[in-house]
């Protein structure tokens, strides 16, 4: 599957998510080279494995690690994620998030 270029917003996540349904994930695919804020791969299934990091509101440098896995529902992409933090509590959790248009 293409995640390039597809935009989603925070549906619903985990008390220690972090994420709000402001906040918004810009996908980037290439074919050899990935940079970004988000670094994963693809599998043959679709799902995706990942890691990530950002600064918070807050100042700290926060880390996590993803596992993705695509469903369609009402016409939309929907990604059902369980994450973790490799940062702090390191705590662990689930998402979802939609496919929007901007």
């Amino acid at each position: 599957m293409n995640y390039d270029g597809r935009v989603f917003r925070g549906v619903s996540t985990s008390d220690s998510g972090g994420v709000s349904s402001k906040t918004l994930f810009r996908y980037h695919q290439d074919s050899d080279v990935r940079i970004g804020h988000l670094l994963g791969l693809v599998h043959n299934d679709g799902s995706l494995e990942f890691t990530y990091h950002h600064i918070n509101v807050c100042g700290e440098l926060m880390a996590g690690r993803c596992e993705s896995r695509a469903r369609h529902e009402n016409g939309r992409l929907m990604l059902d994620e369980r994450w973790q933090w490799l940062t702090g509590n390191q705590e662990h959790g689930t998402s979802v998030v939609m496919e929007v248009d901007e």
